[in-house]
Protein backbone atom coordinates (compact mmCIF):
# COMPACT_ATOMS: atom_id res chain seq x y z
CA UNK A 1 0.00 0.00 0.00
CA UNK A 2 1.66 3.22 -0.99
CA UNK A 3 -1.10 5.66 0.11
CA UNK A 4 -3.74 5.79 3.12
CA UNK A 5 -6.02 8.90 4.29
CA UNK A 6 -7.69 7.09 7.10
CA UNK A 7 -5.40 8.03 9.71
CA UNK A 8 -6.67 9.29 13.63
CA UNK A 9 -4.39 10.84 16.23
CA UNK A 10 -4.51 10.36 19.73
CA UNK A 11 -7.32 13.74 19.98
CA UNK A 12 -10.10 11.10 19.17
CA UNK A 13 -9.54 9.11 22.29
CA UNK A 14 -8.98 5.71 20.57
CA UNK A 15 -5.59 6.24 18.52
CA UNK A 16 -2.40 6.12 20.29
CA UNK A 17 1.07 7.11 19.38
CA UNK A 18 2.06 10.87 18.27
CA UNK A 19 1.44 12.14 14.40
CA UNK A 20 5.46 12.00 14.46
CA UNK A 21 5.53 8.51 14.83
CA UNK A 22 2.73 7.23 12.68
CA UNK A 23 5.20 9.45 9.58
CA UNK A 24 8.10 7.45 10.71
CA UNK A 25 6.65 4.60 10.76
CA UNK A 26 5.02 4.99 7.07
CA UNK A 27 8.22 6.49 5.77
CA UNK A 28 9.67 3.19 6.95
CA UNK A 29 6.84 0.83 5.28
CA UNK A 30 7.26 2.56 1.82
CA UNK A 31 3.86 4.61 1.99
CA UNK A 32 4.47 7.58 -0.27
CA UNK A 33 0.84 9.68 0.45
CA UNK A 34 -0.03 10.00 4.60
CA UNK A 35 -3.59 11.65 5.22
CA UNK A 36 -4.75 11.84 8.83
CA UNK A 37 -8.13 12.30 8.89
CA UNK A 38 -8.79 12.08 13.03
CA UNK A 39 -12.76 12.14 13.76
CA UNK A 40 -13.41 16.09 13.53
CA UNK A 41 -14.59 18.31 16.39
CA UNK A 42 -18.94 19.24 16.10
CA UNK A 43 -20.78 21.88 17.48
CA UNK A 44 -23.59 19.93 19.72
CA UNK A 45 -26.34 21.78 21.67
CA UNK A 46 -25.98 21.87 25.27
CA UNK A 47 -23.46 20.55 27.50
CA UNK A 48 -22.71 16.73 25.07
CA UNK A 49 -19.18 16.25 24.83
CA UNK A 50 -18.07 13.35 22.59
CA UNK A 51 -15.98 10.24 23.62
CA UNK A 52 -14.71 9.42 20.00
CA UNK A 53 -13.61 12.94 18.50
CA UNK A 54 -11.89 15.74 19.05
CA UNK A 55 -12.69 18.38 21.44
CA UNK A 56 -13.39 21.71 19.32
CA UNK A 57 -10.73 23.88 20.89
CA UNK A 58 -8.28 21.05 19.33
CA UNK A 59 -9.04 21.87 15.78
CA UNK A 60 -5.52 24.40 15.66
CA UNK A 61 -3.34 22.13 17.65
CA UNK A 62 -4.03 19.41 15.05
CA UNK A 63 -3.65 21.77 12.06
CA UNK A 64 -0.25 23.04 13.84
CA UNK A 65 0.99 20.06 15.08
CA UNK A 66 0.74 18.41 11.01
CA UNK A 67 1.80 21.62 8.88
CA UNK A 68 5.00 21.66 10.69
CA UNK A 69 5.72 18.10 10.51
CA UNK A 70 4.13 17.87 6.82
CA UNK A 71 7.28 20.66 6.14
CA UNK A 72 10.23 18.47 8.33
CA UNK A 73 9.09 15.32 5.90
CA UNK A 74 8.43 16.72 3.31
CA UNK A 75 11.62 15.36 0.81
CA UNK A 76 10.53 11.94 2.07
CA UNK A 77 6.46 11.85 2.59
CA UNK A 78 3.58 13.46 1.43
CA UNK A 79 1.07 14.41 4.24
CA UNK A 80 -2.32 15.55 3.60
CA UNK A 81 -4.22 16.91 6.81
CA UNK A 82 -8.14 16.32 6.88
CA UNK A 83 -11.41 15.57 8.70
CA UNK A 84 -13.46 12.22 9.53
CA UNK A 85 -17.33 13.22 10.61
CA UNK A 86 -20.66 11.86 10.68
CA UNK A 87 -23.48 13.75 9.28
CA UNK A 88 -25.92 15.09 11.56
CA UNK A 89 -28.17 17.36 8.93
CA UNK A 90 -29.50 19.74 11.92
CA UNK A 91 -25.62 20.61 13.14
CA UNK A 92 -24.05 19.96 9.91
CA UNK A 93 -24.38 23.93 8.35
CA UNK A 94 -22.92 25.42 11.60
CA UNK A 95 -19.95 22.52 12.34
CA UNK A 96 -18.70 23.50 8.75
CA UNK A 97 -17.99 26.73 9.48
CA UNK A 98 -15.95 25.58 12.00
CA UNK A 99 -13.89 23.05 10.27
CA UNK A 100 -13.49 25.77 7.13
CA UNK A 101 -11.68 28.02 9.54
CA UNK A 102 -8.44 25.73 8.94
CA UNK A 103 -9.63 24.83 5.18
CA UNK A 104 -9.11 20.65 5.80
CA UNK A 105 -7.69 19.10 2.50
CA UNK A 106 -10.44 16.48 2.57
CA UNK A 107 -13.25 15.25 4.10
CA UNK A 108 -14.52 11.55 5.40
CA UNK A 109 -17.88 10.55 5.75
CA UNK A 110 -18.12 7.77 8.35
CA UNK A 111 -21.26 7.42 9.63
CA UNK A 112 -20.99 5.55 13.19
CA UNK A 113 -24.26 6.88 14.64
CA UNK A 114 -27.61 6.09 13.53
CA UNK A 115 -30.25 8.84 15.53
CA UNK A 116 -28.38 11.82 17.77
CA UNK A 117 -25.50 11.43 18.74
CA UNK A 118 -25.67 13.95 21.58
CA UNK A 119 -28.91 12.69 22.94
CA UNK A 120 -28.49 9.52 25.01
CA UNK A 121 -31.57 8.02 24.42
CA UNK A 122 -31.51 7.77 20.71
CA UNK A 123 -27.45 7.38 20.47
CA UNK A 124 -26.99 3.64 18.34
CA UNK A 125 -23.86 2.62 17.44
CA UNK A 126 -24.16 1.68 13.65
CA UNK A 127 -22.52 -1.61 14.22
CA UNK A 128 -24.66 -2.81 16.99
CA UNK A 129 -26.36 -5.73 15.10
CA UNK A 130 -30.04 -5.74 13.96
CA UNK A 131 -32.74 -6.47 12.02
CA UNK A 132 -34.44 -3.51 12.44
CA UNK A 133 -35.36 -1.79 8.96
CA UNK A 134 -36.29 1.48 10.25
CA UNK A 135 -32.50 1.75 11.05
CA UNK A 136 -31.28 0.37 8.29
CA UNK A 137 -33.27 2.95 6.38
CA UNK A 138 -31.96 5.58 8.79
CA UNK A 139 -28.55 4.90 8.51
CA UNK A 140 -28.72 4.79 4.11
CA UNK A 141 -30.97 7.87 4.32
CA UNK A 142 -27.77 9.73 6.35
CA UNK A 143 -24.89 8.41 4.74
CA UNK A 144 -26.54 9.66 1.15
CA UNK A 145 -27.75 12.67 2.56
CA UNK A 146 -23.71 13.39 3.26
CA UNK A 147 -23.15 12.42 0.11
CA UNK A 148 -25.51 14.55 -1.55
CA UNK A 149 -23.72 17.81 0.57
CA UNK A 150 -20.83 17.70 -2.00
CA UNK A 151 -18.96 18.21 0.77
CA UNK A 152 -17.10 14.62 1.44
CA UNK A 153 -14.41 13.09 -0.39
CA UNK A 154 -15.35 9.35 -0.09
CA UNK A 155 -17.07 7.32 2.53
CA UNK A 156 -15.18 5.46 5.13
CA UNK A 157 -16.39 1.94 6.02
CA UNK A 158 -20.22 2.30 3.82
CA UNK A 159 -20.54 -1.09 4.95
CA UNK A 160 -21.29 -0.35 8.99
CA UNK A 161 -24.34 -0.85 9.57
CA UNK A 162 -24.32 -4.17 11.42
CA UNK A 163 -27.93 -5.15 9.66
CA UNK A 164 -29.45 -9.28 9.62
CA UNK A 165 -33.15 -8.99 8.35
CA UNK A 166 -34.90 -9.01 5.39
CA UNK A 167 -32.03 -9.76 2.56
CA UNK A 168 -33.97 -7.65 -0.42
CA UNK A 169 -34.02 -4.91 1.68
CA UNK A 170 -30.43 -4.59 2.64
CA UNK A 171 -29.66 -4.77 -0.80
CA UNK A 172 -32.45 -2.86 -2.09
CA UNK A 173 -31.66 0.04 0.70
CA UNK A 174 -27.51 0.15 0.22
CA UNK A 175 -27.82 0.29 -3.19
CA UNK A 176 -28.50 3.57 -2.88
CA UNK A 177 -25.81 4.64 -0.98
CA UNK A 178 -23.49 3.00 -4.18
CA UNK A 179 -25.26 4.94 -6.85
CA UNK A 180 -25.15 7.99 -4.79
CA UNK A 181 -21.42 7.80 -4.30
CA UNK A 182 -20.93 7.18 -7.84
CA UNK A 183 -23.08 9.98 -9.01
CA UNK A 184 -20.89 12.17 -6.87
CA UNK A 185 -17.66 10.40 -8.29
CA UNK A 186 -17.25 9.02 -4.57
CA UNK A 187 -14.87 6.35 -3.73
CA UNK A 188 -16.29 3.80 -1.17
CA UNK A 189 -14.05 2.70 1.56
CA UNK A 190 -12.88 -1.05 2.07
CA UNK A 191 -11.64 -0.71 5.80
CA UNK A 192 -8.69 -3.03 6.19
CA UNK A 193 -8.72 -2.65 9.95
CA UNK A 194 -12.43 -4.01 9.92
CA UNK A 195 -11.08 -6.78 7.87
CA UNK A 196 -7.72 -7.07 10.38
CA UNK A 197 -10.05 -7.48 13.50
CA UNK A 198 -12.98 -9.67 12.11
CA UNK A 199 -15.61 -6.96 12.86
CA UNK A 200 -18.96 -6.94 11.15
CA UNK A 201 -17.28 -4.78 7.94
CA UNK A 202 -16.24 -5.79 5.14
CA UNK A 203 -19.28 -6.72 4.06
CA UNK A 204 -19.55 -9.76 1.35
CA UNK A 205 -23.09 -8.79 0.73
CA UNK A 206 -22.60 -4.69 -0.02
CA UNK A 207 -19.13 -5.16 -2.05
CA UNK A 208 -20.85 -7.77 -4.40
CA UNK A 209 -22.80 -4.88 -4.86
CA UNK A 210 -20.22 -2.33 -5.15
CA UNK A 211 -18.97 -5.01 -8.17
CA UNK A 212 -22.91 -5.10 -9.51
CA UNK A 213 -23.10 -1.17 -9.92
CA UNK A 214 -19.68 -0.69 -11.43
CA UNK A 215 -18.89 1.47 -8.35
CA UNK A 216 -15.25 2.93 -6.96
CA UNK A 217 -13.47 1.74 -3.99
CA UNK A 218 -10.77 3.17 -2.05
CA UNK A 219 -8.36 0.93 0.53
Amino acid sequence: MIATYHTHTYRCCHADGTEEEYIKKAISEGVRVLGFSDHAPYIFPGDYSSYFRMKNFEQDDYFDTLIALREKYRDKIEIHIGYEAEYYPELFAATHKLWEKRKPEYLILGQHVVGKEYVPELFISATEYTDSEERLKEYVSLVVGGIETGRFTYVAHPDIINFHGDEELYLSEMSKIILAAKKRGMPLEYNLLGMSKKRNYPDDRFWSLVGELSGDAIL
